[in-house]
Formats: structure tokens, C-alpha cells, sequence
């Protein structure tokens, strides 16, 4: 892949216009690019008369290190392929399932992480599924009484469900992507995986959150409502 830095977009700019812009800086005719993928997006609004999109793209195409040699810009660069999350191997010896506390954005993707890896893991919630809470939220707006455990705040989905579902992050670490990709592939848009501050969207939040607990679920592990934590004991250490 070839990755071709600073684009200048405008806020009506397309897809089309974007691989446009890229094969002129590339020199090479549109045809010849085989995927366009955009990896990096800003907005520039230094200048109220001059808004636009700052793009990053991955391009595939033939001969990419000549093309980048005759490109000489400071623009295009052959894209170094970072390192994809792997979960660990399991060795665990145990027949017992593994117990996630909570059904927020952690307990979610560590459950399904769990799940494929064939753990049967048990999610306890102290709160309400997203369609019973959906409702316990609506009654409250509408002046109705507070359900301490289901509401804004707790529930399948976790706070974040109510907040835009932003994914802004200061960490750099691999897993980020991880998350950001199992977003993706549960219904939230391709978007996030480029935007510089991105977010799924209320709406389309709720079928993500759904999406992956019927996953859960479909792979062997259990999702428990109504089920709050309040004390760990132990035997025999």
C-alpha cells in the first residue's frame, strides 16, 4: 500500500473526488488504483472562508515502490503495516466459566473476546437489557420515577450508550483498533476507523451494543440482567 498524506477535501467532497485527488498526487490515472482506503481525517476551520477535510488514504496499486520513487513528494510514502491485536492463546485449565462484571464498552468486547475464544464467559448486569432500559429512560424523561438500576447511567451498553458513543482516546495502542473494528463490524459506520474524533451515534449505538450480545449469546455465553455484583467470597485461596 501506498499512503498518500494531506489531501485537501471540501466539505462536499465524495469518495470519487478523494481517489481523484490521490491519483493526481500519485501521477498515475484513476484506473490503475486498485483500493482507496482512508486511514486519517481532520477538519481544518482555521479559515472560516476556507473549511475543508484534511484526508490520509492507503492506496493499493501495481509497482508501488516505483510509483512512489517517480511520485517525489513528501506526500507519498510506502505505508508500513502496523501489528494487529491477537487475543492470547488459551492454556486456561479450568472447566469453569470466566465471570465479566458489568456490560459497558469494556465488559462487552472482553465477553466476545472471551466468547470466540470458546470460554463461555457469564456477563452480570446490574442494570436492564437495551430494550427495557430504552423504555425505563423514556418514562423518566417524560417525568415518570428513577429506576436506580436502569437508567442513564447503568445498563447494557454502559453510560456511553446515552452520550453519542465518542471513541476519542489519548492511548495509542494496538487494541484501539481492535475495538474500533468490532464496532465496524457490528453495524456502527467505516467512519470511525478514520475520523479524528469519532463517535457512533446514539441511534446506531443501540443495534452495535445489541449486535454483539446476540453474539455472546450465539457463541456459547450467557448475558445476565438484573444481576448486580456485591461481594466476592473465596475457598481454599
Amino acid at each position: 500500500m501506498v499512503r498518500v498524506s494531506n489531501i485537501i477535501l471540501p466539505p462536499g467532497g465524495d469518495f470519487l473526488l478523494l481517489k481523484k485527488k490521490a491519483a493526481q498526487i500519485l501521477g498515475v490515472p484513476m484506473g490503475k488504483i486498485h483500493r482507496c482506503v482512508p486511514v486519517r481525517q481532520s477538519i481544518d476551520a482555521r479559515k472560516k472562508s476556507d473549511v475543508h477535510y484534511v484526508m490520509t488514504v492507503d492506496v493499493a496499486l501495481s509497482g508501488e515502490a516505483d510509483v512512489v520513487a517517480r511520485a517525489k513528494s513528501s506526500q507519498v510514502r510506502l505505508a508500513e503495516e502496523g501489528p494487529a491485536y491477537a487475543f492470547p492463546v488459551v492454556t486456561r485449565a479450568s472447566q469453569k466459566p470466566p465471570v465479566v462484571v458489568g456490560s459497558g464498552p469494556a465488559g462487552l468486547l472482553a465477553a466476545l473476546c472471551l466468547a470466540r475464544a470458546g470460554l463461555r464467559p457469564i456477563v452480570l448486569e446490574r442494570g436492564q437489557a437495551l430494550e427495557q432500559r430504552v423504555k425505563d429512560v423514556e418514562a423518566f424523561w417524560r417525568g415518570g420515577d428513577l429506576n436506580p438500576a436502569s437508567n442513564v447511567q447503568f445498563g447494557e451498553g454502559g453510560a456511553g450508550t446515552f452520550s453519542d458513543g465518542k471513541l476519542t482516546t489519548r492511548i495509542k495502542d494496538i487494541r484501539c483498533r481492535k475495538v474500533l473494528t468490532e464496532f465496524v463490524n457490528f453495524g456502527a459506520p467505516d467512519e470511525i476507523l478514520y475520523s479524528n474524533k469519532p463517535h457512533v451515534g446514539t441511534d446506531i449505538l443501540k443495534d452495535v451494543v445489541k449486535n454483539i450480545r446476540k453474539q455472546i449469546i450465539a457463541l456459547g455465553g450467557e448475558v445476565r440482567f438484573s444481576s448486580k455484583l456485591e461481594y466476592i467470597k473465596s475457598n481454599n485461596g
